[in-house]
């Protein structure tokens, strides 16, 4: 882990900062929810069912969070612009994005198999969703004093791990999931390029086997272990590095 891991971010208060995390009524991004509002954050809950997202929201502020439902389906451009608009009245800008909602479809499959539909449905929440999501809220992270921009990914991205018959993950080959990590990763390296004159750090998170729902529960680590690097990234200090993909522990190859 780079020095600035170190600092103890969590002991220092980010009081005043706004954040937004999508799919953060479970698992790992209400997690991440979680624990930036422990630390200090205002933290916009964003969900597609309103139910989940203010009992989140709620539970959240039982805890002593400044936490606040906002309605976002990655899939659905109308909820994105208007989650935008509210957070451009409310607050004017928007300190850290996190990119976390995805899913997985079991019609997805290896490219022999794949249900063409299911490989672009999984695309369009994971990849065309984030992109939508991070268009919409661009103008805001540039509005803030040092915006962070963290997207969830997966070691199942990597073409390096992917290639790799060795890997204890090798033979998890499903198209379209594994596809929209990798062009996720992408999207990721060019837009911390674009950004790279601005004090805007854009990095690509993968949280490691945790159990959630997306895997029935079945994931090795705990949502509190799954969500720490993000984090991390979320409050990360201004001489952090940007255009980087990392786990817990270190660099994942591309």
């Amino acid at each position: 882990m780079g020095s600035y891991q170190q600092a103890g971010i969590m002991t220092q208060t980010h009081t005043g900062k706004i954040a937004l995390v999508t799919g953060a009524n479970k698992g790992i991004g209400f997690e991440v929810a979680r624990q930036l509002g422990a630390a200090g954050v205002t933290v916009y809950v964003g969900a597609r069912d309103p139910q989940l997202g203010e009992a989140a929201a709620e539970k959240l502020k039982a805890a002593g969070s400044d936490a606040h439902f906002i309605e976002l389906d990655v899939t659905k451009l109308n909820t994105i612009q208007a989650a935008a608009e509210t957070l451009r009245q409310k607050h004017g800008h928007l300190d850290i994005l996190v990119n976390n909602a995805g899913i997985l479809d079991k019609a997805d499959g290896p490219p022999s198999t794949a249900d063409p539909a299911a490989v672009r449905r999984v695309l369009d929440v994971n990849f065309f969703g984030v992109l939508d999501t991070t268009q919409a809220l661009l103008p805001l992270v540039r509005k803030a004093a040092s915006g962070r921009i963290v997207m969830l990914s997966s070691g199942l991205g990597s073409l390096t791990l992917n290639s790799d018959p060795t890997w204890s993950f090798a033979a998890y080959k499903p198209l379209g999931y594994n596809g929209s990590k990798a062009i996720l990763n992408m999207m990721a390296v060019q837009l911390s390029w674009e950004l790279r004159d601005t004090p805007i750090k854009v990095n690509t998170v993968n949280p490691g086997y945790t159990a959630t729902d997306i895997n029935d529960n079945s994931g090795t680590q705990t949502v509190e272990e799954g969500a720490a690097e993000t984090v991390r990234q979320a409050l990360a200090p201004d001489d952090a590095p940007t255009g980087r993909f990392v786990e817990t522990g270190g660099e994942v190859p591309w």
